[in-house]
């Protein structure tokens, strides 16, 4: 009885489920990789300010040869850091963009107003901020240091608070700071490169141009992309554009479109497994050839059905958030504490603090808020105006694209000491009152529940 009732009352299933389970997927590698950011700073700033402090500076300048005889690039070991394992990270940032803008959180207006509006205010705030705080000061160039928010870093923090937080605020959280990756992209583009040379430029973007012909055309072959990538990112840096930036592009460049349609796919893989097993399966230690052949055309199904553009972004995921990310961390977050003097601490690493911590605050909170009063956009279910403002306290935490941005602004080393002290001050204070304040309010929403 108990078995017919099973098979008469299936189990129901979510439909979120589909959406909720790779955002939580997600969620987990980019909040373990926030917890190894920690890590890797706490190591950096000890280590800079032990005994091994000289040589951890003279490591990273080190020469390091990549290529071979018939061509090669020789290079200090923060520059491979910094312009080329960073040129990966900005592949993978332009491939999270392109995946939203497509079919996230970023793919209708009415889906995209609130985290877009609350992330230009999140920008626009803090920039103008530090240049009211730095006016007529040395180092008012680094005006775009504040703007930026760190996704893994930020997400590590609130995923210290297990459960209670309602996924809506995590995703409004992961939207707005990818928007914040947008707007910092532009602003490196337009405001941190060097004085162009056109001639490579323009070669460049024709190249760009022949891989974004390769996507309509529905050409496949990730290699293509890759070798003609690397080229692009050589001819970038050539031409006195961040290389970065060209990792940005090509990741646009990647095909969207799987070749073959989820329903085919569904039929051929019930297909497949019941060819496997068209006998009673019974434990053998090798294959016959009809099994093996079923498998290999499992294969080429979950190959066919993954566009390239999701199949790069789930292989890089694991490797920017845990490799790229704290090894950049590691190699930039080693500020001397000492040697300076008071000079370290001046009025840069407090403009930068504050531009960071309260700019983040009052541009996220502020234009929200706008955003909703004016009816431009509701407040997604499930959120309430004090989780919006924890979010918008964990908004200052600008770690990673911050202190990249730092060393684009100055070239002056006690300057970018400065700004990666106040970068490292506005984050951690943005990480402990955010922690403290949504454990305190969610804590208290839950008791009043």
């Amino acid at each position: 009885m108990n078995n017919e009732n099973k098979k008469t009352n299936p189990i129901k299933k979510d439909p979120f489920d589909a959406i909720k389970e790779p955002f939580n997927r997600f969620l987990k590698i980019e909040s373990s990789g926030g917890i190894l950011l920690i890590f890797a700073t706490i190591a950096a700033l000890f280590i800079a300010n032990s005994g091994l402090g000289s040589e951890y500076e003279l490591f990273w300048k080190q020469d390091f040869t990549v290529g071979s005889e018939l061509f090669h690039l020789t290079k200090p070991i923060i520059f491979w850091i910094n312009d080329g394992l960073m040129a990966i990270f900005f592949f993978m940032v332009g491939l999270e963009i392109k995946r939203e803008l497509l079919a996230g959180e970023l793919s209708s207006p009415k889906q995209a107003a609130l985290p877009i509006i609350a992330a230009i205010g999140g920008m626009i705030v803090p920039a103008l901020l530090f240049t009211f705080l730095n006016y007529g000061k040395v180092g008012s160039e680094g005006w775009g240091i504040p703007m930026a928010t760190d996704i893994a870093f930020s997400l590590g923090i609130l995923s210290l608070l297990g459960k209670r937080v309602p996924l809506a605020l995590k995703i409004f959280l992961v939207a707005f700071a990818i928007v914040d990756d947008i707007g910092a992209v532009i602003v490196i583009a337009l405001f941190y490169s060097a004085q162009i040379h056109w001639s490579l430029l323009w070669i460049a973007l024709a190249l760009v141009a022949i891989l974004f012909l390769f996507n309509y055309l529905n050409i496949h072959f990730i290699p293509f992309y890759m070798l003609i990538g690397w080229i692009v990112w050589y001819l970038f840096l050539k031409a006195g554009i961040h290389p970065t930036i060209a990792g940005v592009l090509i990741a646009f460049s990647i095909p969207s479109t799987r070749k073959i349609k989820l329903k085919d796919f569904s039929f051929k893989i019930k297909q497949s497994i019941e060819d496997f097993c068209d006998e009673p399966c019974e434990s053998s230690i090798t294959l016959n050839h009809k099994q093996l052949a079923s498998i290999d055309n499992m294969e080429n199904h979950l190959h066919k059905v993954q566009s390239p553009l999701q199949a790069l972004e789930h292989k890089l995921h694991g490797f920017v958030t845990f490799v790229v990310m704290p090894l950049f961390a590691f190699a930039n977050a080693g500020v001397v504490l000492s040697g300076f003097g008071l000079e370290s601490f001046n009025s840069l690493t407090i403009n930068v603090t504050l531009s960071l911590f309260l700019g983040k605050i009052i541009g996220i909170f502020l234009f929200t808020y706008l955003t909703i009063k004016l009816k431009i956009a509701e407040i997604p279910r499930n959120i309430t105006w004090s989780n919006i403002l924890g979010v918008s306290i964990l908004g200052g935490i600008g770690f990673t694209m911050s202190i990249f941005i730092s060393t684009l602004a100055y070239s002056n080393i006690i300057l970018i000491n400065q700004a990666k002290l106040g970068i490292l001050f506005g984050s951690f204070f943005a990480a402990l009152f955010g922690f403290m304040y949504l454990k305190f309010t969610l804590k208290n929403k839950l008791a009043d529940e």
